[in-house]
Order: C-alpha cells, then structure tokens, then sequence
C-alpha cells in the first residue's frame, strides 16, 4: 500500500497528517508504528488522520494515534496543523472551523496574522473524569514516584495531565521521572508528565513528557494544563507565555467552568508517499 502523506509541526512536535476525506484509511498499530519510525518511516510524534465530520455540527473529524500506535483523544499542535492542512488543500474556506475528536468538538481559528487559536475546551478536575486515583478532587496531590515523593497537580483537557512545580526546567528529571509517572498505576490511561518552571506571574517554560511518545519539543494540551495548574494555585495571570524547546505559546483562561485558549504556530514541511 502508498499512502501519501504531508509532514507539519508545531514549535517542532511533528507530525504525518493523511487524508481520509475521500477514502478510509485502516492502519494496524504496526503501521503507525512504521510511519512514525525515525529510522525506517516518516518520523513523527504522532499521526493525524483527516475524516469526514460525523455530526452535522461538525466541519470534519480528526484522529490522533501516538509514535507507539495508540489512538489519543487529544492534541494541541496537531489541532492548530489541522486547521492549517485543510486550508492548504482547498477543503475549506472557513477561518474558523468545528471538528469532531475522541474528546468532543474542538473550534480552532486562522488568525490573520497566520497563527492559530484553537478553544481547546473546558479543564476537567474531577479524578474519576480525568481518570486519576484519588480519595476526592484537590488543588494537588502527592504522588509516590520509585522512593521519591513528588507534589502534582491533575487535570484533563480532554487527555489526562500530571503538572509538577520544579525550580529549573533545564534540569528538571525529564529523562527519567517522565516514563515513571507516564505509566503511574494512579493513572489508568496513563497521562501526560508536565515539568513548569515560573518565571513571573505571565510567563512559565515547561517540558512534558508525553504519553505514548516521550519527550516531545511542544505540547499543546501540556500548555494549557500548566496554565490552568498555577492559575489554580494563584501563581499565574489569566494570559500566559509558555515558553517550550520548540517555541512559544500563548495561553488564557478566565477561571473554572470556562475555556482555554491556546495560540501558535503552525508549519507544513513536505509532502511525500510512504510504502507500507
């Protein structure tokens, strides 16, 4: 099998992007595996597949399987490299377009100055909805990581985050901390493991280590759980430059019950044909 392909990236948490508009498209989790291979694939931190809308509210559906095969609910960089794949390829004119995910609708937006906004929907705390195994909802939360004990806040935005407070990203213990709470049996779904360094009440920088893919350049729910996370904690404004390795991303959100907000870039790299 050919399948043509297009690569994109957000503040470089890359992406293979295929359309399914006309045809389905079936991949084993071999396959997904294979195209997201730096070595023997495309190379990628996860799969976008482009789909017919399901509900007539809806503009199109979109996927999300992980560099290891496994399909997630959510992902912000891909969200804002979907808007910017289907104005590309002429399937829309809208600037603003509704598109159905695992995790409900999300409404990204091209801003005229080429970036994206994407409302990424209302935080989710409750434990059992996250899904997190706690006793009742708190702002934080400890959590026994090998023979240390770290302090985390837990929330989803629409897939699972653990946040943790460190005084210097750069050597926060990405490396080896991050697959431990990845795969905590706290975490039935496993999550995605955030590393916040605040800087002032307006700017953070953050690291994640994401589920299914290891440490990724950017993550955009990762940004917005972080944003939420000290807001919570009365440690941020409502507006917020997250600083990640691959770049910047600006953040907002006015409070529980509300929804944030996320802007960035978007990039399309090349386009090519994998044999599969």
């Amino acid at each position: 099998m050919r399948l043509k392909f297009t690569k994109m990236h957000g503040l470089g948490n890359d992406f293979v992007v295929l359309d399914a508009t006309h045809a389905p498209i079936k991949l084993t989790r071999d396959q997904v595996r294979r195209i997201a291979d730096r070595h023997v694939g495309v190379g990628c931190d996860q799969i976008l597949q482009v789909e017919p809308p399901r509900t007539p509210d809806t503009d199109f559906y979109y996927r999300i399987f992980n560099a290891d095969g496994g399909e997630v609910e959510q992902c912000g960089n891909g969200a804002r490299c979907f808007v910017r794949f289907v104005r590309e390829q002429g399937f829309t004119e809208k600037t603003e377009i509704r598109v159905g995910t695992l995790s409900g609708v999300i409404v990204p937006r091209l801003e005229a100055d080429g970036r994206i906004t994407v409302n990424m929907g209302v935080p989710e705390f409750e434990p059992a909805r996250i899904p997190f195994k706690a006793a009742r909802r708190a702002l934080t939360y400890p959590l026994d990581v090998g023979t240390e004990a770290i302090e985390i806040s837990a929330l989803s935005m629409g897939n699972p985050h653990a946040i943790q407070l460190v005084a210097d990203v750069d050597a926060a213990p990405v490396a080896t901390q991050g697959p431990v709470i990845e795969r905590h049996a706290r975490f039935p779904q496993r999550v995605n493991a955030g590393f916040m360094q605040i800087i002032d009440r307006s700017h953070l920088k953050l690291r994640v280590y994401e589920r299914g893919a290891g440490e990724t350049l950017a993550c955009g729910s990762g940004a917005c759980a972080a944003v939420v996370a000290g807001i919570q904690r009365g440690m941020l404004a409502s507006s917020v430059a997250v600083a990640t390795r691959g770049g910047e991303l600006g953040i907002s959100w006015l409070g529980e019950g509300k929804p944030v907000w996320m802007t960035g870039p978007a990039v399309t790299v090349f386009a090519g044909e994998i044999e599969l």
